[in-house]
């Protein structure tokens, strides 16, 4: 009777695991700071350091409002996150830069980290997901 009460709780314990392991989360970020409406905001979540501003698990494309955009990201596990967003003000899609690969159009990062003699850094950037996140991110 031991056993079987013993190894109720363990299958009790691991469902349990299993489930929560499975929970998801929403992110969704409100940016800020465009300096008008034209062309898109390219939004991108990135879930390791190594692959940070390479390499995104996820991507939207947000329409921009009254100076103003929302991304959502849905289904996404507990963890640790970072976000980066350019305005594509000319609608070429793709991000134009100056000499030195410095952006010519406005960024935006999780935490509105900043670079230093370089692009922003992941542990600047990330945050926690442990249950729904709302974020806001001002572009420069």
């Amino acid at each position: 009777m031991q056993r079987i009460i013993l190894l109720a709780g363990l299958f009790l314990i691991t469902f349990v695991n299993k489930v929560r392991a499975q929970e998801t989360h929403t992110i969704t970020i409100e940016f800020k700071g465009m300096e008008s409406d034209k062309g898109n905001l390219y939004v991108a979540l990135y879930d390791k350091e190594t692959d940070f501003l390479k390499k995104s698990i996820k991507g939207e494309i947000v329409k921009i409002t009254d100076k103003k955009a929302t991304a959502v990201f849905e289904n996404i596990p507990e963890g640790e996150y970072a976000i980066s967003a350019f305005h594509d003000e000319n609608d070429n899609k793709k991000m134009d830069t100056k000499i030195f690969g410095i952006p010519k159009e406005p960024i935006g990062m999780s935490n509105d980290a900043k670079g230093f003699m370089g692009p922003p850094k992941y542990k600047d950037a990330k945050f926690s997901v442990k249950g729904d996140v709302s974020l806001t991110i001002t572009m420069n």
